[in-house]
């Protein structure tokens, strides 16, 4: 279903608006919802605030990034299926290029000294950063007892067993459906669907990720490209939680199981991601970029790194357009389930513990590097995280203040 002529913009206008959107959306999801809601809602009145809740509640609903799927959905609303893929690609397409730049940048030059001076403070800014968001989010999500014991279980599940976050969050959701769950309201009679659109759209999906899986199995089996496609392809369909608790997942697959990078580059990717306009999840590219750099034979750095980039990228991001594409129609019937609200009521719980376990490792990478306090990033970290909480600065220019004290203080 898609909005009436009357509302509805050219397709090359809504285009140009999705470049746009896709250029300029810096301050992770928050502020990148906010931006689409004024916008496309308030400003241009392309979808009323019903429209645009529905789209929120999906995104909350389904595994991966909240905002890209919101525009998804957008777009989906204005021209159907093509105007959700216009939509989607368009707000990933610039920030995806230049972080490829960035990255290449990162994994050639890092370890001289002006540049890793630079990184030091770019680090502290993330460590602040991550540190100030589980502030917020403990404060808005961990509003009972029980949403604190169920936080803090599966922070010990994560960080004292060294367990997967996505079991985690699975235990919390069925940790939260104990005990009677009752309808809100009264029963509605709900219509009865075709659901032919949603097969469709699951079975074009699978074809577009066995794809490129195939051919690199053929051209190179068990190499490092098709094992970062496939563990992000299973984190992409588990993530659930938002940007943060996927990040950490990604970290603990890619440093502690795999050893593909160090903690050190899960930190400087989140930070360099953050420069860059798009989704924050943006930085799962980075890994597969460092990734391939540090596993690939003389000579061969380069091109290993950007097909594992392309791979963790198409391998994140597919699963949102096929999952937003095809359960749009069905959106309002889902999320008024009860079961489902009480799921993620629990899944938002422990996403606090698993944030808290990653923010305390990234602490420790950018504070304690060698098992002593190093007075640099603990002063950048202490000045960001005190501009960030005050909101005297945007997180890009609090970012830039950081690696200018990092070369004063180098």
């Amino acid at each position: 279903m898609v909005v009436g002529e009357r509302n509805r913009p050219s397709p090359w206008a809504a285009t140009r608006y999705a470049l746009r959107l896709g250029c300029l959306s810096f301050g992770g999801p928050a502020g990148q919802i906010a931006l689409v809601s004024r916008e496309v809602v308030d400003e241009r009145r392309w979808l009323d605030a019903d429209d645009f809740a529905r789209a929120l509640n999906l995104a909350m609903l389904l595994p991966g990034p909240e905002a890209l799927q919101t525009v998804i959905y957008v777009g989906w609303r204005l021209y159907g299926v093509r105007g959700g893929i216009v939509a989607g690609m368009a707000f990933l397409g610039p920030g995806a290029a230049l972080l490829i730049g960035l990255s290449w940048l990162y994994m050639r030059w890092g370890a001289l000294a002006p540049v890793a001076a630079g990184l030091t403070g770019l680090k502290a800014v993330v460590a602040a950063m991550v540190a100030v968001a589980l502030v917020s989010l403990s404060r808005r999500m961990l509003r009972t007892r029980r949403d604190q014991c169920i936080a803090l279980a599966a922070g010990l599940w994560v960080a004292a067993l060294h367990l997967s976050s996505a079991i985690a969050l699975a235990l919390a959701a069925l940790v939260a459906l104990i005990g009677p769950v009752h309808e809100r309201g009264p029963a509605v009679a709900r219509p009865v669907r075709d659901h032919g659109h949603v097969y469709r759209v699951v079975g074009v999906g699978v074809v577009l990720w066995l794809l490129p899986w195939a051919l690199v199995h053929f051209v190179a089996p068990a190499s490092v490209a098709e094992q970062v496609y496939l563990t992000l392809s299973r984190v992409a369909v588990g993530g659930f939680g938002g940007a943060y608790a996927i990040v950490s997942w990604v970290g603990q697959l890619f440093v502690e199981k795999h050893h593909w990078i160090g903690l050190a580059d899960v930190t400087a990717g989140i930070g360099l991601s953050e420069t860059t306009p798009g989704p924050l999840l943006l930085v799962l590219q980075f890994y597969g970029f460092a990734a391939g750099w540090l596993a690939a034979a003389p000579g061969d750095a380069l091109s290993s790194a950007v097909l594992c980039a392309l791979l963790a990228s198409w391998a994140t991001f597919l699963p949102s357009f096929v999952l937003v594409l095809g359960l749009a129609p069905d959106v309002e019937s889902l999320v008024a389930q009860p079961v489902i609200a009480r799921a993620l009521q629990g899944v938002s719980a422990a996403v606090v513990g698993v944030i808290a376990t990653f923010a305390v490792g990234v602490g420790r990478a950018v504070l304690l590097p060698h098992g002593n306090l190093e007075w640099r990033p603990t002063v950048i970290a202490v000045a960001a995280g005190w501009l960030l909480s005050r909101q005297w600065l945007g997180l890009p220019a609090t970012i830039a203040v950081g690696v200018v004290a990092g070369w004063l203080l180098g």
